[in-house]
């Protein structure tokens, strides 16, 4: 596999070739006896396209049976150069163009980033994410199964899927629905944002570094002459603290409302309280899709009951009758999620129309068929995971 920061001779030889657009967005090193990851697209928040989890996918393999490597790394970059940023999720102008056009690549982009998220989580090796800034949706996908994720006092992490009329996928229902208590439903139905701290105390982080000591532990990693994999790992586990948990002190209050049987239930009580975070809770579920908080609901508790490849199977399942809800005669342009990316991302008039508009307007019959696989077993796309 060829590398993109190894240097080279300077013997004469021929006229390289350009690099592809994979390699200019990810770029991938060895150094001493670790793999290095930059994601590299920091005008669009190191968003992730086909090529980028090709690009992902071929080097995690590569490394995953070369002896040589003991460990691989992984990072965003800003504007202002490394760090700054993870990976804000996936490219969903990509999704709303292809959805209207009918492009078959929107199905081979959910089948290989699940495939990624599968061989990230069941990595032999130490895969240690670096997640400073936005980490969201897919960004957790690439950094929920690392042995070690590091988040910093810059981190704003978040599965905001609902707002755009989809549910968190990318293996969310695997890690969400292992929050403590009811955590998991409350993410994933509001899409809140964490900061560091609270990434630690659910769960979904197993440090705090600094920010400004991120670029002295790439180079240490770089320079540090390994003999294990239990070696790296180590050096990063050192040098990482709690942080300071915000909403630590609104545990009781989820654990509360979200354990209630439906979302209407779950809206509901939040209204009749008096506290400020039901309200502010209450009302930003309000701005959702109704519909697929019915199906984020159901799907977050199913999937505690699932291994991982079983769940990701079933959100192949599901993201396929997202574009495709042939059941409520929608499809494509026409669909809760190209509606909700058109008011986010295109638009942005942040005003999605929402079918149904109101929660207690969803029936069991418009959820349930999401949750019928569109293929035989035998021939899913993720038949083989696991």
């Amino acid at each position: 596999m060829q590398h993109a920061d190894t240097p080279t001779s300077t013997a004469s030889v021929a006229p390289a070739e350009p690099p592809r657009a994979s390699e200019l967005l990810v770029h991938t090193e060895t150094q001493g006896r670790v793999g290095f990851i930059t994601l590299n697209r920091p005008q669009a928040l190191n968003a992730l396209t086909l090529a980028m989890i090709r690009a992902l996918s071929a080097a995690l393999q590569a490394w995953r049976d070369d002896p040589m490597v003991l460990a691989v790394v992984v990072r965003g970059s800003g504007k202002d150069g490394p760090f700054g940023q993870f990976c804000a999720g996936g490219d969903i102008r990509f999704f709303h163009r292809a959805a209207q056009t009918g492009d078959p690549t929107l199905e081979d982009f959910f089948t290989e980033e699940y495939r990624l998220n599968h061989l990230i989580h069941t990595y032999p090796k130490p895969y240690i994410a670096l997640m400073d800034g936005v980490v969201m949706g897919g960004g957790m996908g690439i950094s929920q199964g690392a042995s070690l994720r590091v988040v910093t006092p810059r981190t704003r992490m978040a599965m905001p899927e609902t707002g755009i009329g989809l549910f968190p996928d990318v293996g969310g229902g695997f890690f969400l629905s292992r929050c403590p208590g009811r955590v998991g439903e409350w993410l994933a139905l509001t899409g809140q944002v964490l900061e560091a701290g609270d990434a630690v105390a659910f769960g979904l982080a197993d440090g705090v570094l600094d920010a400004g000591r991120l670029p002295v532990l790439w180079a240490e990693l770089r320079s540090t002459p390994f003999e294990s994999s239990n070696a790296v790992e180590h050096l990063v586990s050192t040098k990482l603290v709690a942080g300071n948990a915000l909403f630590k002190s609104a545990k009781a209050q989820i654990d509360q409302y979200f354990c209630l049987n439906t979302v209407s239930d779950i809206v509901a009580a939040l209204e009749q309280s008096s506290t400020e975070f039901a309200r502010q809770t209450a009302a930003v579920l309000r701005t959702r899709s109704p519909l697929m908080l019915h199906v984020t609901l159901e799907h977050i508790r199913r999937a505690r009951r699932m291994g991982l490849a079983d769940d990701l199977r079933m959100e192949r399942d599901l993201v396929r009758h997202c574009f495709h809800a042939t059941h409520l005669g929608r499809q494509g342009a026409s669909s809760e999620t190209v509606e909700g990316i058109r008011a986010l991302a295109i638009d942005k008039d942040h005003a999605p129309q929402w079918h149904p508009t109101r929660i207690e307007d969803v029936t069991p019959e418009m959820v349930n068929p999401f949750f019928e696989s569109p293929w035989p077993p035998s021939v899913h796309p993720l038949a083989n995971l696991g």
